[in-house]
């Protein structure tokens, strides 16, 4: 029998469908939003904007729908990334793009979900940010700045929930190696990207209870170097 609940952001996209299928199976029960109505192959889906409150409020709601399997975790894979110039060259409105894509949805999804993480007294929060915010490269200012501010976020929930029974961690994978990287890439040493099932086993440990002692890291998981 399902005995947790995971909601999982972004679970539609590359990695997502490998976290998805990492919880699924684990036998948790996963719950994924998503911006149009799609299939039912497994997880539960609910049309949910998460740039929005009521969004996000209502797809903790589904998330917590079953008594049976309480939400024990969260994991924001939401996110959006953008080249361009160096910051002189970059619009404000791109800038600003990048931290609503990335910062907005993982504070308003965990902030509905906290309470209820609160009330298990055993939570976990997994936010993903990127090599990019401890390690930037130049033409991308608003997606490294973001990815450093979801690390930031990730580490004041860590500190504001330890002794509610919440922890926080983040996962800071280099280049993911989905088809729409290796697209926009193509002559790119992919042997050096990382794989989404493995970044995926890294975030189900980190939701799961074997690594309830671990709150506040942030977890590289490279590729080969």
């Amino acid at each position: 029998m399902t005995e947790r609940t995971v909601l999982v952001t972004g679970g539609t996209g590359g990695l997502g469908g490998a976290v998805t299928a990492a919880f699924l199976d684990a036998g948790w029960r996963v719950v994924v939003p998503q911006r149009e109505a799609g299939t039912d192959d497994g997880p539960v889906r609910v049309v949910a904007d998460l740039l929005t409150p009521e969004g996000a409020a209502r797809a903790v709601e589904v998330a917590t729908a079953e008594p049976a399997a309480p939400l024990r975790a969260v994991v924001n894979l939401v996110g959006g990334y953008a080249a361009g110039g160096l910051v002189h060259e970059t619009p404000v409105e791109e800038f600003e793009r990048m931290l609503r894509l990335n910062l907005r949805p993982t504070y308003l999804v965990t902030r509905a979900a906290l309470p209820h993480l609160v009330a298990t007294g055993d939570g976990a929060v997994v936010c993903v940010s990127a090599r990019a915010a401890v390690s930037p490269f130049p033409g991308a200012s608003g997606y490294v700045t973001a990815k450093a501010a979801v690390r930031a976020f990730a580490d004041a929930v860590a500190v504001e929930y330890r002794q509610r029974g919440v922890r926080c961690n983040t996962v800071l994978p280099s280049v993911i190696d989905t088809p729409a990287n290796r697209a926009a890439q193509p002559d790119a040493d992919h042997r050096r990207w990382v794989p989404p099932a493995q970044i995926a086993g890294v975030i189900r440990f980190l939701a799961s209870p074997e690594s309830a002692p671990t709150s506040g890291a942030g977890i590289p998981v490279y590729g080969r170097a």
